[in-house]
């Protein structure tokens, strides 16, 4: 009986390893139904290329991928939204909030509940954090300056990064934090 918890292991670390993917396809999904979306379903278009090659980077299987492009083309995206929120957080660090959502409404209060939770936080009005970052032509933001951060705030802004990418509308976090 010495090699009767094996399988057990096994299946408790698949399942971990499992969930951890199906997150990253999700997100991963709805970024292409959203880019296809904008590109009416043509593949060739430069936005929907670089989801669908960033999706190949992260070993997303080619029929997940044809099905998020034809979801993206159909009237079923038509809720799909992109949204960015704006917010200070520990140190006085800006944060970018990247969000693909269906339900504005809902997201928005999970989100304010979520940094109220994680020590009183709250969203900023549009433009007070943006003007730290510059947007990229592909999608993304790069910090324009550098905020230097105690250890102590370093932890906190982890703590929140952590938890804002455990949301499943959430697309990306960016941060002017050193």
């Amino acid at each position: 009986m010495s090699g009767h918890n094996k399988w057990s292991k096994i299946k408790h670390k698949k399942a971990a390893t499992d969930a951890a993917k199906s997150k990253v396809f999700g997100k991963m999904a709805k970024l292409i139904a959203i880019e296809s979306k904008k590109a009416n379903g043509d593949i060739t278009s430069p936005g929907l290329r670089a989801a669908i090659e960033s999706a190949k980077g992260v070993s997303m299987p080619k029929d997940n991928i044809d099905r998020a492009v034809a979801k993206g083309s159909s009237e079923e995206t038509a809720s799909l939204e992109s949204i960015l929120y704006e917010m200070y957080g520990p140190g006085g660090t800006a944060v970018l909030i990247d969000i693909l959502t269906d339900n504005r409404n809902r997201t928005a209060a999970e989100i304010r509940h979520l940094l109220s939770k994680l020590g009183g936080y709250e969203l900023a009005t549009p433009g007070s954090a943006a003007w730290a970052f510059t947007q990229h032509a592909a999608g993304g933001y790069e910090a324009n300056s550098t905020v230097e951060i105690s250890d102590e705030d370093g932890e906190k802004l982890g703590a929140l990064m952590e938890a804002l990418d455990e949301h499943d509308d959430v697309q990306d976090v960016y941060t002017n934090a050193a």
